[in-house]
């Protein structure tokens, strides 16, 4: 089954989520990688160029239904993807984590995604303590909620992926009320995460590029099968699920909002 978070508008912002099977297809996986992909996934271990391939394939299944290119036409540029090569104009972000992938495409503006596992508990109050600002620490802390802890991280790791940063001195560049409200050092962004299948998943974006929740497939078809058919169909259009908050993110810092 296949579906895309928002597909219905060429300058929005869309997510294609994919579980790799227990045994994967690797040739068909492989089959429409470039040369140089080939040459960076030939010097992989075999469960990382299991990865390697699955997110490959997943940026052109996403690039083909926004483009409307066949997924053989489709591809990202050398080197860490963040832009397509065929066709041009398109920005990308690429995450994975326990066997599922996920990659956003939008269409001229920067784009960041980022997935986790909702089972994540391992000493999250402790990167809270050292590397979230004190009012989130206050709130996260003080509601001892695992799934919270998810939704702000997530957000953090796709803003931080949509500017351009790495995480060492910026994850206080932005800042997630227990409300919901985000407040960051760059104007003209959107950020939205929600929950579906066992996974948290957030997205931040230009804020010219509409963001998703307007538009969303029904969760349990938000999921590409790896390998599937060359050009899968389109899921049915529905009501976004409740679960889903989006937020323009505000250029608003404060003291508490410094560098680490």
């Amino acid at each position: 089954m296949t579906g895309s978070f928002n597909d219905s508008n060429p300058d929005a912002t869309s997510i294609w989520l994919s579980r790799l099977p227990e045994k994967p297809d690797i040739d068909r996986l492989t089959c429409c990688l470039s040369i140089p992909e080939r040459e960076r996934m030939a010097r992989l271990g075999p469960a990382r160029q299991i990865e390697y391939s699955h997110s490959r394939w997943l940026i052109r299944q996403a690039l083909a239904h926004a483009s409307g290119l066949d997924p053989e036409l489709c591809c990202p540029e050398e080197g860490r993807p963040v832009r397509s090569s065929s066709p041009p104009g398109w920005a990308l972000s690429l995450s994975h984590s326990h066997g599922v992938a996920a990659c956003a495409v939008s269409r001229g503006a920067s784009v960041g995604v980022d997935i986790e596992p909702g089972s994540r508990t391992a000493q999250w109050q402790r990167v809270v303590k050292r590397w979230f600002t004190p009012s989130e620490q206050a709130w996260l802390l003080a509601c001892d909620n695992n799934a919270s802890f998810l939704r702000v991280w997530t957000l953090k790791e796709a803003w931080l992926k949509a500017t351009g940063r790495g995480i060492a001195g910026h994850l206080q560049t932005l800042v997630v009320s227990h409300e919901g409200q985000l407040t960051g050092d760059r104007p003209g962004w959107q950020g939205c995460v929600g929950e579906t299948a066992g996974v948290t998943v957030a997205v931040v974006s230009g804020s010219h590029c509409r963001p998703p929740a307007p538009d969303v497939h029904e969760p349990d078809l938000l999921w590409l099968e790896a390998p599937c058919s060359d050009r899968p169909a389109a899921a049915p259009q529905v009501e976004a699920p409740d679960w889903w908050t989006c937020a323009r993110i505000k250029e608003t810092m404060t003291d508490d909002q410094s560098h680490p």
